[in-house]
């Protein structure tokens, strides 16, 4: 909310735009709009400048797709704690934020309060498995790890998994997370998992994981995708 600062990070290339793009854009459906530097408003902690910021980040993110409704607005200051994990005295007229959803309605005052609200989401285990790799691994004296996060499905030690697109199928022998074993992996999760008999040569970045008993990955003639163009000059037509 300093002064400056915010037309800085509204305008055109500026950083607010492309954060609140790029979330939309990756697929993350709840935000909570921040608005630090109150106590650098001119004067300060101005109900104003915070109204006129809440009025253009709305309009901005309603643009790209955000219901504003939904949206938690909370005037703070980072560096004197205000209504960061309690109500702020600096800000009397702040009555407290408010959001209303499909799900239900939330309110509070504070930035802990909205960070509470936000709903957890569902974790997608009853799809097939699909874990695409983000590296391969061989670690002496228990071979191949490939390692990447579940997407769909679930993940288990004696799994007999098929990796697509080169059709190679193993038994996975133990599944692995911050160093620790686990009986299953869910989506979200960021595995290592150990496999029987397959060389680091053999699997590469971006192969895709399933499990061959239901619903394997496998080529496709078409797909239908999402795309977003983040910048670009001129029409695309």
């Amino acid at each position: 909310a300093g002064t400056g600062e915010f037309e800085v990070g509204i305008s055109k290339n500026g950083q607010t735009r492309e954060h609140a793009l790029l979330a939309f854009t990756l697929g993350v459906k709840q935000l909570i709009v921040g608005v630090n530097k109150m106590d650098s408003t001119e004067p300060p902690y101005s109900e104003s400048r915070f109204e006129e910021i809440k009025k253009e980040v709305s309009s901005y993110i309603k643009k790209i797709g955000y219901n504003p409704a939904a949206v938690a607005f909370v005037p703070i200051s980072g560096w004197h704690g205000d209504n960061m994990l309690e109500p702020s005295t600096k800000m009397p007229w702040f009555k407290g934020w408010a959001v209303e959803r499909k799900e239900g309605k939330a309110e509070g005052k504070c930035l802990i309060e909205a960070l509470d609200a936000i709903l957890p989401p569902a974790r997608p285990t009853n799809k097939p498995l699909r874990l695409p790799l983000q590296d391969v691994y061989k670690i002496g004296g228990i071979g191949t790890v490939p390692v990447g996060r579940v997407k769909t499905g679930i993940l288990k030690p004696g799994t007999i998994v098929v990796f697509a697109p080169a059709n190679i199928t193993t038994e996975v022998k133990s599944v692995e997370m911050h160093h620790e074993a686990l009986q299953e992996a869910v989506p979200g999760d960021n595995v290592g998992f150990n496999v029987k008999n397959v060389s680091v040569k053999e699997l590469r970045r971006g192969y895709v994981a399933g499990d061959s008993k239901n619903n394997p990955p496998k080529g496709a003639a078409d797909f239908t995708a999402q795309v977003i163009v983040l910048n670009h000059p001129g029409q695309i037509s």
